[in-house]
């Protein structure tokens, strides 16, 4: 029970910073004004190692439209959580038996774990984001927060409304894009 515990709670550590590192990247490449929420709390989460990083990075980076920092940040994020899942949890367990022929396999098994986890925390975070914008479509559509979440999802959303129809005036797009994120994840398993 304990060790379940502490995997939840490392999952959902890791989950919210490497989300917030990934939102960060969405932000800058979509252009939404970091002064208001959520920016300021992702910058607030992201900025003990994206500030480093963009100084390493070099300049030819940074002028980019794709803010590389932030995406270098999500992986590193999510190498250290395959990284720390797989001793403390191979310790807990007692499977911590290290030989120089698991060296390359081990190696290969973390940044698969690392990958999958970096994926799945996109497509989450991105559902979270359209299943927020189709509520506030129905409920709220004047608000800031519904603006906000539309230039999020409007990149994702456009393609899928040029094949999806409205029917009876009602937009199935985020409806879609929902089921093919929920289908992601599944293939992902």
């Amino acid at each position: 029970m304990l060790i379940r515990i502490l995997a939840f709670l490392l999952e959902t550590i890791f989950f919210l910073l490497i989300g917030a590192s990934l939102l960060r990247a969405w932000m800058n490449w979509t252009r939404v004004n970091m002064r208001g929420q959520p920016g300021i709390f992702v910058l607030a989460i992201t900025d003990w190692l994206v500030k480093p990083l963009r100084r390493v990075l070099p300049a030819s980076l940074g002028k980019a439209r794709i803010d590389w920092a932030s995406l270098i940040a999500a992986a590193v994020l999510a190498l250290a959580y395959g990284l720390l899942w797989s001793l403390l949890f191979g310790v807990l367990l007692g499977v911590a038996h290290w030989s120089p022929d698991l060296g390359i396999s081990a190696l290969f098994n973390l940044l698969v774990f690392a990958l999958k986890m970096l994926v799945r925390v996109a497509l989450q975070t991105m559902m979270i984001l359209v299943i927020g914008f189709a509520i506030l479509s129905w409920v709220q559509p004047g608000s800031p927060a519904y603006v906000l979440l539309g230039r999020l999802t409007e990149p994702l959303l456009t393609p899928l409304r040029r094949i999806v129809p409205s029917i009876g005036g009602v937009d199935l797009s985020a409806l879609v894009l929902i089921l093919l994120l929920q289908i992601g994840l599944m293939v992902l398993g």
